[in-house]
Formats: structure tokens, C-alpha cells, sequence
């Protein structure tokens, strides 16, 4: 008897399992805007690019369209955009300021926003005008509930 009750909590428990949904991935040491950017924040230089929930809602990356260097961007406000095989999607500025650099790897490696949305898949960098704008981004955790949130709603 003990040995079907068992093995009947078993099964449900893998059944459970089975279907449990991974999350994306989300970074400690960032700050995040509601329309899915990140940026990594070092003195007022600002990296920024699309987080792994983003790039997982895109799939393929097949171009990223890149500002100019010199060109200033404001927070919450467009700067580019990032074309998949499903749709094309405007990238949102976190913060304000002018862009020092830009992911030239992404002209030929799109994918590389896939891969890598943390890493190598960067796509600005700027010189912040008013680091303040920072303290108004989510955090890890207050991200990762707001794609959970997201997520239950579509």
C-alpha cells in the first residue's frame, strides 16, 4: 500500500516537473527598463542592450539597426531597432546621454543578441548626462517579477 502511495506521488510530482516553464535569464548587476533593455552602469558609462526575455520574445535576429556614435539618446525614447524573423522591434533607451560606441560585431553577427543578449550582444555604449535616471530602473528582482507578470497576462 505504502509502495503505491509512493510511487503514485512520484508520478505526479515528474508530471509537475515536466511541465515546469524556465525562465529567462536576468543579471544581478543590472538595471532594466519595462520595455526590456538593460543597461550596465560603470561611473557614466552606460552598456546597454535587450535582455535574454526580449531576444527569447524576438527569436532569430536577422539585422540590428545602430545609431551613430555622437548621436544622444534620451531615456524611454528609441534609438534603434532590432529586426527578427518575427518582428521588428524599437530598442528603448534606459538613460540619457551620447553614444561613445556602438557594436559594430552586430552588422555582421545579428545573432549574436541571441546568444549572447548580456555579453556579446551589446549594442551601445553611452556617456551618461544624468546618471539620477538610473534610480528610476527596475532591479533584478523587480524585473524578473515583471516578466513573470508579463508573461501570466499573454
Amino acid at each position: 500500500m505504502a509502495c503505491r502511495l509512493w510511487a503514485s506521488r512520484a508520478a505526479s510530482y515528474l508530471k509537475i516537473s515536466a511541465f515546469h516553464r524556465g525562465f529567462s535569464t536576468v543579471l544581478k548587476d543590472l538595471k532594466y527598463a519595462d520595455s526590456h533593455e538593460w543597461v550596465k552602469v560603470d561611473g557614466t558609462s552606460a552598456t546597454i542592450g535587450i535582455t535574454d526575455h526580449a531576444q527569447d520574445h524576438l527569436g532569430d535576429v536577422v539585422y540590428v539597426e545602430l545609431p551613430d556614435v555622437g548621436a544622444s539618446v534620451t531615456q524611454g525614447n528609441g534609438f534603434g531597432a532590432v529586426e527578427s524573423v518575427k518582428a521588428t522591434s524599437d530598442v528603448n533607451s534606459p538613460v540619457s546621454g551620447k553614444v561613445v560606441e556602438v557594436n559594430k560585431e552586430l552588422s555582421s553577427s545579428p545573432g549574436l543578441v541571441n546568444a549572447s543578449p548580456y555579453d556579446s550582444g551589446w549594442i551601445i555604449k553611452v556617456e551618461m548626462s544624468n546618471t539620477g535616471e538610473v534610480n528610476s530602473l527596475m532591479d533584478s528582482d523587480q524585473y524578473s517579477k515583471f516578466c513573470e507578470e508579463e508573461d501570466l497576462k499573454h
